[in-house]
């Protein structure tokens, strides 16, 4: 018990957040672990269209590739908030419970708005991922700088979100939550915005404790990639990816292979094992923590 669960959160749409949690699934199964995702964002359903594509071109070419265990939490939109929130608590603990005990991994994407789902999947997280581009546009989902020293003037809601789900995770079961900011679509010029935006997160990960590393590159080779459900992970045969593999593959993948290594996830099949309750026990803690 007590698989490995990798978060992908932030409050800003268009950051990266489904297809880093694809990528993260597929290598993640290509290294021999056993994988379930889990999709909270109702309303984007982004990883699902994903994974549905990757069954239909497998299907389709013939393909032997791989698939995680996979869930799609909707949102519930009755007139009782209370009902709702104890409805939405039910699906993720059933969607944990038929798989905690089965799974290496669980990786769980996110809606880029404050939900009742979104707290609770972060208070689950042992490895929390946000996803940013490399502006000062993007870092304001994470707190307000001031535009000339990039100090901190004041923390986010989803920064005091995240801080809470430490807070509470800590209470529960003793861990803390690894926040790891993820810096995509790095310049490769040099500019004052550049210089301002790298003292700002270095700002921000010595106030709030986080690591950070660097992602992913912007690849026209990802809007190929999402219509046939593939990753740069996968074969590089032509026929698997539907046309002959670019440079930009290769480059794509081994940005992504560095960001594993800076992810630094527990590499024995038993990450989890003995080191605290069943996610689905925590989660009702949890759920009673933030009622």
């Amino acid at each position: 018990m007590g698989a490995h669960v990798i978060v992908l959160g932030n409050e800003k749409g268009g950051s990266g957040k489904s297809t880093t949690a694809f990528h993260l699934a597929v290598y993640l199964l290509s290294e021999g672990f056993r994988v379930a995702t889990i999709d909270a964002d109702s309303r984007q359903q982004t990883l699902t269209a994903y994974i549905r594509n990757r069954r239909a071109w497998a299907k389709e070419k013939a393909l032997s590739v791989l698939h995680p265990t996979h869930f799609h939490l909707p949102q519930s939109r009755g007139d009782s908030v209370s009902k709702n929130k104890m409805m939405e608590f039910e699906m993720l603990r059933q969607a944990v419970t038929e798989v905690e005990n089965d799974i290496d991994f669980l990786v769980i994407d996110t809606p880029g708005f404050d939900t009742h789902l979104t707290r609770l999947a972060h208070s689950l997280a042992d490895t929390l991922i946000t996803p940013l581009n490399d502006s000062l546009i993007d870092l304001d989902v994470i707190a307000r700088l001031n535009p000339d020293t990039a100090e901190i003037i004041e923390l986010s809601h989803y920064t005091r979100l995240v801080q809470r789900a430490r807070k509470e995770r800590l209470a529960i079961d003793g861990r803390s939550i690894d926040w790891v900011l993820v810096r995509n679509r790095l310049s490769t010029l040099s500019s004052r915005n550049m210089r301002l935006v790298q003292a700002g997160v270095e700002n921000i990960s010595a106030r709030l404790g986080c690591r950070i590393a660097d992602g992913i590159a912007e690849r026209v080779i990802f809007r190929s990639l999402f219509p046939i459900g593939m990753t740069v992970f996968d074969s590089l045969d032509e026929d698997w990816l539907g046309g002959i593999p670019t440079m930009s593959f290769v480059s794509a993948r081994q940005e992504y292979r560095r960001l594993v290594d800076a992810l630094a996830l527990p590499h024995d099949s038993q990450s989890g094992g003995g080191r605290r309750a069943s996610l689905s026990a925590t989660g009702g803690q949890l759920e009673h923590h933030l009622a």
